[in-house]
């Protein structure tokens, strides 16, 4: 017998059928949750979700993630800090979210606000997909303007989502952790994908490679907008539009309870200094380092997506009810004490405790990714709960501008010190015929313990 504990709207509940077993409606109870939200929010919402944020972001960006670090490395040939700053530029895109916000919310083409974008995002990420794969001998720099292109695009499509996200919220606000939910289980669900296969395929068809199979889930962004659920509106001022727009987020962003989120999102990510680049390099290269296999690191990333699915999966049934400011405070001191599992790894006291680098290394990646999901799915879900009506895409992605100008400021001065630090490595081109200079590699690792002791102690 099929019962419902309590209604859709004022609960959020799903349906739970009696007489089953509880292992029968643990393995059914995903699929039930699924079909209420394409019930409640229209097939195509559900469908664009799994599409981009699963697709598009989780499998997409973690392929192209460790595609662009081996570019960076193999084809290109640039030491860390080099590569971390210039790969923040490729970020500036979701710096200025809240211009593809505003284009989605006033400026309809042929009278549809959301599926035009869909498409011509995913048409931006194709082309641009094409030419890094295509081009041999690229300049460096023309090919850090099309992955900024192809960034572009994926920040469109972000956008646009996040916009529909945020508008079925506010229509059905007992949905919207669910929804959050929803968004931040496909993304991680395609991150472990992505990353599990990131590595062989880079082995496989090379960094190049991972490019051109790339434009598959750019294709898929354009084919989201082909059949996503969307009234047409009639023409309007978009003059008056524009200032209306302008009007209500200045309203919006002067109350505490936006400006002040805002600020503590910025601050927690601009102080904790990226150094990834720097650790990238060192798994990969260095003697002192694990020497890690392409394929060993992206198993390793994908591990790591195993505790950010835990996290959205840990809010979503015993936190979501929680207190706002609680689950902050404990997840930002949780954040700060995963930042020392960095620092144990570079100074190898994990081998003096009896813990091989490659389990020390997965379990680092699987608390951190799930203190960080943890951290960021109340911000989510109180983001998309702020958000005016008829400025949905704006506003939200206004605000995930301000996180992502922490992460490129984090990436900027994380490469900063990493330069100051002199964190070099010998690339692919410069290991032939060179003898290694034992005392400058050791200088470069008391450097590079210094730079992990300095982003553990910002994170706190």
């Amino acid at each position: 017998m099929v019962v419902e504990d309590q209604n859709l709207e004022s609960g959020g509940s799903v349906r739970v059928v009696k007489g089953e077993s509880h292992l029968r409606n643990v393995l059914w109870g995903p699929v039930r949750w699924i079909k209420m939200l394409a019930k409640e929010l229209h097939w195509s919402f559900v469908f664009g979700v799994v599409s981009l944020y699963g697709i598009n972001q989780g499998l997409g960006g973690s392929l192209g993630r460790v595609a662009t670090e081996y570019y960076m490395k193999d084809v290109q040939k640039v030491q860390p800090s080099e590569s971390q700053a210039l790969t923040a530029i490729t970020k500036i895109p979701w710096i200025i979210k809240p211009l593809w916000g505003i284009l989605t919310d006033v400026l309809p083409i042929y009278g549809f606000h959301r599926r035009p974008y869909f498409v011509l995002a995913g048409v931006l990420g194709v082309v641009s997909m094409l030419f890094i794969s295509v081009l041999g001998n690229l300049h460096l720099y023309l090919a850090l303007l099309w992955m900024t292109i192809a960034s572009a695009a994926m920040a469109i499509a972000d956008v646009t989502i996040d916009a529909c996200t945020a508008y079925n919220s506010i229509k059905h606000p007992s949905l919207a952790s669910d929804m959050q939910s929803l968004c931040s289980l496909s993304s991680s669900i395609g991150a472990l994908l992505g990353f599990f296969m990131s590595g062989i395929l880079v082995h496989l068809v090379g960094s190049k490679g991972v490019f051109g199979l790339l434009t598959l889930p750019f294709a898929l962004a354009s084919v989201v907008g082909m059949v996503f659920s969307e009234s047409h509106v009639p023409g309007f001022s978009y003059k008056q539009k524009f200032i209306d727009a302008g009007r209500a987020m200045w309203r919006t962003m002067k109350c505490s309870d936006v400006w002040r989120p805002s600020l503590y999102m910025y601050i927690s990510l601009a102080l904790s200094l990226n150094i990834h680049e720097g650790l990238f390099y060192w798994f990969t290269d260095s003697k002192d380092g694990p020497l890690f296999a392409q394929e060993t690191v992206g198993f390793i990333l994908s591990i790591g997506s195993v505790g950010s699915i835990l996290g959205a999966t840990l809010y979503q049934l015993v936190l979501k009810d929680h207190a706002f400011r609680g689950i902050c405070l404990w997840t930002q001191l949780l954040f700060a004490l995963a930042g020392m599992l960095d620092l144990i790894l570079v100074l190898r006291l994990n081998l003096k405790l009896g813990l091989p680098d490659y389990l020390f290394i997965v379990v680092d990646e699987v608390v951190s990714q799930m203190i960080g999901r943890l951290k960021w799915m109340p911000l989510l879900v109180l983001t998309s709960k702020l958000c005016p009506h008829g400025i949905e895409g704006t506003f939200f992605a206004l605000l995930m501008s301000i996180d992502n100008a922490g992460f490129m400021t984090s990436s900027w001065l994380g490469g900063v010190l990493l330069h100051v630090l002199k964190n070099t490595f010998k690339l692919p081109g410069e290991i032939m015929g060179e003898d290694s200079d034992s005392d400058e590699e050791k200088e470069e690792a008391r450097n590079l313990e210094l730079a992990s002791l300095v982003h553990s102690a910002d994170r706190r």
